[in-house]
């Protein structure tokens, strides 16, 4: 055990990454040695900040929590917190024990308390990045009052809550003094960001307001709801140059049928002419999707009608992951989860198959084109970056020779795209 050690291991999406951030920041300014993610989390304080949206999440979660618990030494402490422990306290504190306390998504700041110390509330807008010192995410929302069928997120977080675009801006700026250049918005829901505090949406006005901070160069749009979309942020992205022509659109699915099922309160005929529509207002944009296989009474039809989707829109990136029959939510209670693993995991494979080609047809057209790059790092014999049509983690990588004069990490290329493969492009 590692005296004056605090150990944090952030599972799920960044929108928990922002959270854990924030707390490890606190514990910075207490002077403790903070680290994320060790390999050996052998630390006198260890926390574990879990996701519990889906069935393989929760898996990872309390996989993670046993093993710690195996580890703990006398005289160390483990905290649990985020959304498994904001979903199933009570049954966490009766099955694993060895955890010496429990917190939720929203009160996990008593933490410090728990430890003795006191929560510097001057400091909220502070984080101790955990990804590299050139892009960050901001949270700009918490929360969800979309009643999709399947979805335990509203479960978990409660409803929709828009942060002050004051507190936003404002974090935005301490991050750009200290050299953040590229910010990813996030969210439950992006569409919504101003309904709750500003009677109406106002996604577009706080995109405007960053976009206008002195060295703020990209800002990236992720996890909008097409019903209802926010169509004016579309003229700003169209109109400012720092405003990354990339979209996060969570649509699900395609067949009227299931889209009904899932509560989704948007049509086939509607989804296409959205996607028509934000094409057409932004000539060049990259779309990112997520389509969800094996939802209760999805036919060979209704996946028809997907494959055929995907085909059709030709998304410049899409992920997929098979339906997941969640505790409290409308599919759990009110639909049989009919649909056999093994067509999940066939479904999903065919949807991946068929974005794969996609994928390689669209990098191909990059090829000879020179593109804006952000390096990342370097790694082995390349600089590792991304065009504005890529998100850390997930989209294609720019791979250039670690060799190429004038590159260096955190810093911006032009690079010229000399070859690509479905899911990686190479430049010089």
């Amino acid at each position: 055990m590692k005296k004056n050690t605090v150990d944090i291991i952030t599972l799920g999406c960044s929108k928990n990454l922002v959270d854990s951030e924030r707390l490890m920041r606190q514990f910075d300014v207490l002077g403790y040695n903070v680290r994320h993610d060790s390999e050996n989390p052998d630390g006198e304080i260890v926390i574990v900040n879990t996701c519990g949206f889906i069935g393989d999440a929760k898996e990872e979660s309390i996989n993670t929590i046993l093993q710690l618990a195996d580890r703990k030494k006398n005289g160390s402490k483990l905290y649990v917190m985020g959304c498994l422990s904001e979903r199933y306290m009570a049954d966490l504190e009766a099955e694993i024990p060895e955890v010496d306390k429990y917190f939720g998504k929203f009160n996990y700041t008593d933490i410090l308390k728990e430890i003795g110390q006191e929560y510097r509330a001057d400091l909220r807008l502070e984080r101790s990045l955990t990804t590299p010192p050139h892009y960050a995410y901001i949270k700009i929302s918490e929360g969800c009052n979309r009643s999709c069928s399947y979805c335990a997120i509203p479960i978990i977080t409660g409803r929709h809550r828009s942060r002050s675009m004051n507190d936003i801006e404002n974090e935005v700026k301490l991050l750009v003094d200290k050299g953040v250049k590229e910010f990813q918005f996030i969210a439950q829901d992006l569409s919504s960001y101003g309904i709750d505090r500003y009677k109406e949406m106002k996604l577009a006005e706080l995109v405007e307001r960053v976009s206008n901070i002195s060295g703020v160069e990209w800002i990236r749009l992720h996890y909008a709801y097409p019903a209802h979309f926010p169509f004016d942020v579309l003229r700003v992205m169209r109109e400012r140059d720092n405003v990354c022509k990339y979209l996060d659109l969570a649509l699900q699915h395609i067949s009227d049928s299931v889209l009904s099922k899932m509560k989704r309160h948007v049509t086939k005929a509607e989804t296409y002419e959205l996607i028509e529509r934000i094409r057409k207002e932004v000539p060049g944009i990259h779309l990112r999707t997520t389509m969800i296989v094996g939802h209760p009474d999805e036919t060979e039809q209704d996946f028809d009608e997907m494959k055929q989707f995907v085909s059709d829109a030709k998304f410049e990136r899409l992920g997929a992951f098979a339906y997941s029959h969640e505790e409290g939510t409308y599919a759990y209670d009110n639909y049989f989860d009919n649909i056999p693993e093994e067509v999940k995991q066939r479904r999903l494979e065919e949807i991946m198959y068929i974005q794969q080609g996609i994928s390689a047809e669209i990098n191909r057209k990059k090829v000879g084109q020179t593109l804006k790059v952000i390096i990342d790092k370097q790694e082995d014999d390349f600089f590792v970056g991304r065009t504005e049509f890529d998100s850390p983690e997930v989209d294609p990588e720019v791979l250039i020779s670690a060799d190429t004069k004038g590159v260096r990490v955190g810093e911006f290329y032009f690079a010229e795209i000399t070859k690509s493969t479905e899911f990686e492009l190479f430049g010089i």
